[in-house]
């Protein structure tokens, strides 16, 4: 399966002070703005996202058909595919991506650990 560009999406409680700490590491605006809530940092090929008052906990985000820029990439395995074949294995889905569907589209899977799994695709 490919799942696309990798990113941890974090819920931070205080979005300037997280943007200022990450960018101490290394990690420069990517997406995003304040008015938003919510900023995409990188750093080389290592994607983190910080998002104020938008979900609960901290989730691993996949994107289909991106690289690590946004770009999308020539070929890639849709979002519906995926989420057939996660069905198949007989994965559980907290939402799932409309099969009747093309283009953009998502679904949550929970880990055994109960961590948020967003498989986002956005072309």
């Amino acid at each position: 399966m490919k799942l696309g560009a990798f990113s941890v999406s974090l819920n931070v409680k205080d979005l300037k002070a997280s943007k200022t700490f990450y960018e101490k590491l290394g990690f420069q605006i990517f997406a995003g703005d304040f008015e938003k809530n919510y900023f995409i940092m990188k750093n080389e090929d290592s994607l983190i996202g910080l998002f104020q008052g938008m979900f609960e906990n901290n989730i691993l985000t996949f994107n289909p058909g991106w690289d690590v820029n946004a770009n999308k990439l020539a070929e890639f395995d849709d979002v519906r595919e995926i989420q057939k074949n996660l069905k198949r294995e007989g994965v559980s889905f907290q939402s799932e991506a409309d099969e009747n569907t093309s283009g953009p589209g998502s679904f949550v899977v929970l880990d055994p650990d109960g961590n948020a799994i967003l498989v986002d695709q956005h072309v």
